[in-house]
């Protein structure tokens, strides 16, 4: 069409700029921006056109209005794909409430010859041209906000120019390909600012018209929403159409406080029209809810991770249709809420569990707010049994096995992350699920070990008894997120001729059928752990219970710490006759007056501090203060003073502080101040591990970082100001560690850390 001004025009209206970016400029916007903006407009805009660089590629005119608080904002950048809505994001995260916007994009695609330079009419003025002369034909963008400037918020040079610099930054990582990078910075800014004004989800999903229209326009699919205004209203929604690959060419926003009224022009991720019905439907479903799900962002610990995985948790949904039940149950306020604390947690967590577990997601999201039940060691067996049935196939009924134990894990998970269940409660279902696997375990690789090689003849006519015991976290009932499964195998020597060194052989088959039969992640929880065994890697998988007695005894091979570590063990499947009689040992052995050389133990205890934590970081195991302070604490006590109280006789870090504190060894002071910090250790440890999916990176985030912030956050440190939440966490992670650093040297200060060798909590 005919533009109403022509080149020279615009250049004299534009000194300094190049005719070719003005010449550019006109050829290539789309005719009906001609339409809404007068020729001195237009120039300015080519004006802040023509100072992009593709080292800052987007420039902002800001134009106070004739009523306080109001202003006209307008932006003129290169394009990239979900450009518009990180911009709407940006304006809503500084306080800003888009009532009106004109948004228009060039039609073609960049010039690719420079031969249109050479008909360019030279300028007779110096040329202000960009620095990189390749992103002169780039596409371009131009956005005209009308915005009123929300109660409380401030507006002033300072955060001009910071909204200036976020702006280049996000597109420039747009340019770079780095989508999530925005998303998560964006939704990152924009939660605080809801969070800080206190601004809730309603109850319901807000109703939403969406109509698609593909009459009116040759190229593009015409979008019209009409719907309830809400804070940020207009990036919930361009952030949901672009996180399901639509691209904006063009777009009118008229919005009055109350209703919203918005008309886009989109292409789909192919570049094509949105013809079919279903994909329109589709539309319709994840964008109305992706645009509500933004308003519960303010309870994810992560909003960036939040946001991605609902997308790809709503992607995975459709593919199967949503059916009218699931859509009504994902409209709750509740379940969003929900839902945002579960996918904000961890990129681990989605990728081995929710991703995989997404089907049983929605019913324990709906029954969030029901007391959990812990399932109980019967009927967790129950189901187990039932769900096996009567198939006979061993890799069949070892799917099954491992099936079960994951949907129970995840179920246990869940409930623990919504309605922070207790720790004691969850380790009490971890534990009670990790005895019902092993016992079933043990009971398939026998039959499996049997079938293949038969025990011996002197098996047969007297079988030994077997038992599996627990030692760490699982002996101790202590059991938490990606807690490993430590174990030792022992079976007894009643057999007439226990010189027969078969019974050896099948027993080492049997074990090593056994650990085939769990299947675990990795560094996650169900991972098999045997190096505590007698002789460690160098001995046999199982054990007779002579041996273990021999190895275990004073004068015998076990070295201190290994006496250290039998408190925890337990006898946790297989023969209960001879997993009672192995508990009788063990008290025998570690709570004996023989001595024990607390001298080599507070040295291990120092090597930890100085050989496992990192320069300068803080370890929430090993450094002075750490969990291992609390244990060992506990452990040396229950040692020393074990063989005078059987009440100490407990592998239950809990349960002994206690008993200390009842036979006067540990004061009341110290034994709550001990118990007080175990308890937050561990929380803190389970944040940690729920993030990054490994049981042995404990190292704190860096101060003031953002994994800080959201570890405060998954912990409960829900401040309007996140840093402020962060710095709160720290301070009192600080004090703890230092208290109980405190009574760890003031208990064994005969033998107390050498000055100058450890470094204080800090």
């Amino acid at each position: 069409m005919k533009k109403p001004f022509d080149q020279t025009e615009l250049e004299t209206l534009s000194p300094g700029i190049d005719p070719a970016v003005i010449k550019d400029f006109l050829d290539r916007m789309d005719p009906d921006y001609f339409l809404e903006f007068s020729t001195r407009t237009v120039a300015e805009h080519v004006t802040l056109a023509g100072t992009l660089t593709l080292e800052d590629p987007c420039a902002l005119l800001v134009q106070p209005a004739n009523e306080a608080n109001q202003y006209r904002l307008t932006i003129v950048a290169y394009d990239y794909f979900a450009e518009f809505a990180t911009i709407c994001g940006l304006l809503s995260a500084y306080g800003f409430d888009i009532r009106d916007a004109f948004v228009f994009t060039y039609h073609d695609d960049p010039v690719s010859s420079p031969k249109p330079l050479r008909h360019v009419r030279a300028p007779k003025w110096p040329v202000r041209r960009p620095r990189q002369r390749q992103g002169l034909f780039k596409r371009k963008v131009v956005d005209v906000f009308q915005v009123h400037l929300l109660p409380g918020t401030t507006f002033d040079t300072a955060i001009e120019q910071e909204l200036r610099r976020d702006l280049s930054r996000m597109v420039c990582l747009l340019e770079s390909r780095k989508l999530q990078e925005v998303r998560n910075y964006v939704n990152r800014k924009l939660v605080e600012m809801l969070d800080q004004r206190k601004t809730a989800a309603s109850a319901l999903v807000h109703p939403v018209e969406i109509l698609f229209n593909n009459v009116r326009s040759m190229r593009d699919t015409i979008v019209d929403i009409r719907g309830t205004d809400s804070p940020a209203f207009l990036y919930a929604f361009t952030n949901a159409l672009a996180m399901r690959g639509l691209y904006f060419s063009k777009a009118t926003i008229d919005g009055d406080g109350t209703r919203v009224r918005n008309r886009f022009f989109v292409r789909n991720r192919h570049g094509k029209k949105i013809v079919s019905a279903q994909e329109q439907q589709e539309l319709t479903v994840a964008a109305a809810l992706i645009k509500e799900f933004t308003h519960s962002l303010t309870w994810a610990p992560d909003p960036g991770k939040a946001l991605n995985h609902f997308g790809h948790f709503l992607d995975q949904l459709l593919e199967q249709r949503l059916s009218k039940k699931q859509i009504n149950l994902l409209a709750k306020k509740d379940s969003l809420t929900n839902l945002a604390r579960v996918f904000g947690t961890s990129d681990f967590l989605w990728e081995d569990f929710l991703r995989r577990q997404h089907v049983n997601l929605l019913p324990i999201v709906e029954t969030f707010h029901q007391p959990q039940a812990r399932s109980s060691k019967t009927a967790l067996a129950k189901a187990l049994k039932i769900a096996l049935g009567k198939n006979r196939n061993p890799e069949n009924r070892k799917t099954i096995l491992n099936r079960l134990k994951d949907q129970e894990l995840f179920r246990i998970d869940m409930h623990h992350i919504l309605n922070e269940t207790p720790l004691l409660s969850f380790s009490k279902s971890l534990t009670a699920l990790a005895e019902v696997i092993l016992a079933q375990a043990l009971v398939e690789a026998q039959a499996v070990v049997n079938r293949k090689h038969p025990p011996p003849a002197t098996l047969k006519k007297s079988p030994l008894p077997f038992s599996i015991c627990g030692l760490g976290k699982l002996g101790g009932r202590e059991l938490g997120y990606a807690s490993d499964i430590e174990l030792i195998f022992v079976y007894g020597t009643n057999a007439p001729d226990r010189s027969n060194p078969g019974i050896e052989e099948y027993y080492e088959r049997l074990v090593q059928e056994f650990l085939h039969w769990i299947e675990a992640k990795q560094e996650g929880i169900f991972q098999i752990d045997i190096r505590l065994r007698p002789y460690g890697e160098k001995g046999l998988l199982a054990n007779s219970f002579e041996d273990v007695k021999r190895y275990y005894q004073p004068g015998g091979a076990a070295a201190p710490f290994e006496r250290q570590a039998l408190i925890k063990l337990r006898h946790v499947a297989g023969h209960s006759a001879l997993g009672r009689r192995i508990e009788r040992y063990r008290d025998e052995f570690v709570y004996s007056q023989d001595s024990w050389p607390l001298d080599t133990a507070l040295h291990l205890r120092r090597r930890q501090t100085r050989e496992l934590v990192p320069e300068g970081a803080i370890h929430m195991k090993h450094s002075p203060g750490g969990l291992i302070d609390v244990e060992y604490a506990t452990q040396y006590l229950q040692i020393q003073h074990g063989y005078r109280h059987t009440s100490l006789h407990t592998p239950n870090t809990l349960d002994a502080l206690e008993a200390l504190q009842a036979t006067r060894v540990l004061s009341r002071y110290d034994s709550t101040i001990l118990m007080e910090d175990y308890l937050f250790l561990r929380k803190v440890i389970d944040g940690l591990r729920i993030v990054r999916g490994n049981a042995k990176d404990l190292v704190l985030p860096d101060s003031g970082s953002d994994d800080m912030t959201y570890l405060a956050r998954r912990l409960g440190y829900l401040t309007d100001v996140w840093k402020e939440g962060a710095q709160t966490f720290e301070n009192e992670l600080q004090q703890r560690m230092n208290r109980t650093h405190g009574i760890f040297t003031k208990l064994f200060q005969k033998n107390s850390w050498k000055k100058g060798k450890t470094k204080e909590g800090k």
